[in-house]
């Protein structure tokens, strides 16, 4: 089922008009933003609520002064050129993406519609633009630098456990920014002394199978890349991670907070919320292409110390001075 967070809503209160013409909108005409996401949800249930604050503090109040179109793949990127469609469709005047699938398919869609990137990793290796400085074409917003941080998370879980010589990689490779994130990762394991064991997940059925056969090989870690998949099934992930006492690094603080051991990334609520400043400069006349990419400065470590005692792992302390913040 697709998610269109604010349709009815807007239907109701007669705001589904003509396109907004970026600069100059009309007397009684409101822009209408599509949000495409893998993640299931609404308005009111996601993890964005940065970037809709965002809006919201930039004076766009979805059903007065925008309409906000929620269109969701319920986990199943394959949905996303279907969604891209309607958001053509539907006469966007902007779209908004928050996974590289979702880029891409919007791209493919329409090469006229503004599309903005909430934090999204190595666009640039994956195609969806030309160059950070000078994007080209109808597609800019925030970068999130996954494949150097990818680097960063094994050298912290050798920080953390530095007898760890196997560790189970899981990657979402339906997501263009899976490949250079393993790429990266294999060089730097050999320069660590570490075997990595890469399991390939395409859905959430797939966890289990991917844990057991890791197990098997005797596997002492865990690290799963930047793809949304991970943090919308963190549960499970999670879930399974205690069940086989594997220390775990993963993306976004969400998942430290719901029992990983650890997470390190950019500061994705302050990209979140740049990438509404995107959208209100484009609606205001500024052109994709003439706005370059942006790249994240403040990076975090969260550490769930919990989580660490119930793995029997002692975090070394210069490990904690470093942390921004650590879960008791």
């Amino acid at each position: 089922m697709i998610i269109r967070g604010a349709i009815a809503a807007a239907v109701a209160l007669g705001i589904l008009t003509a396109p907004f013409a970026a600069g100059a909108q009309q007397a009684g005409k409101i822009p209408q933003l599509c949000f495409l996401t893998f993640d299931p949800g609404t308005l009111q249930s996601n993890r964005f609520e940065a970037f809709f604050q965002g809006l919201r503090d930039l004076g766009y109040v979805n059903g007065r002064t925008i309409a906000i179109n929620y269109l969701s793949a319920e986990g199943r990127g394959e949905r996303f050129p279907a969604l891209a469609a309607e958001c053509v469709s539907l006469k966007a005047d902007i779209i908004a993406v928050s996974t590289t699938p979702a880029a891409h398919a919007a791209k493919n869609a329409t090469r006229s519609i503004p599309i903005v990137m909430l934090a999204l990793g190595a666009p640039v290796e994956s195609g969806v633009v030309t160059s950070l400085a000078r994007p080209g074409g109808n597609v800019t917003g925030l970068s999130a630098m996954a494949p150097g941080l990818a680097v960063k998370r094994l050298a912290l879980l050798k920080e953390v456990a530095p007898r760890i010589s196997n560790v189970l990689v899981l990657t979402y490779p339906a997501d263009p920014i899976s490949a250079p994130q393993i790429t990266e990762l294999k060089k730097a394991a050999r320069a660590m002394d570490v075997k990595l064991h890469i399991h390939d997940i395409r859905a959430v059925e797939d966890l289990p199978r991917a844990f057991d056969a890791a197990v098997k090989k005797r596997v002492e870690g865990l690290l799963t890349t930047m793809e949304s998949i991970f943090v919308v099934h963190r549960t499970r992930l999670l879930a399974l991670a205690a069940e086989h006492k594997l220390p775990g690094i993963h993306v976004q603080q969400l998942l430290a907070t719901d029992g990983g051991l650890m997470t390190y990334s950019d500061d994705r609520p302050a990209l979140y919320r740049r990438a509404a400043g995107y959208v209100d400069k484009i609606l205001k006349g500024a052109k994709p292409a003439d706005l370059p990419v942006e790249q994240p400065t403040k990076f975090e470590l969260v550490i769930n110390r919990k989580t660490a005692k119930a793995l029997g792992l002692t975090i070394p302390p210069s490990l904690l001075l470093r942390a921004d913040q650590v879960i008791e």
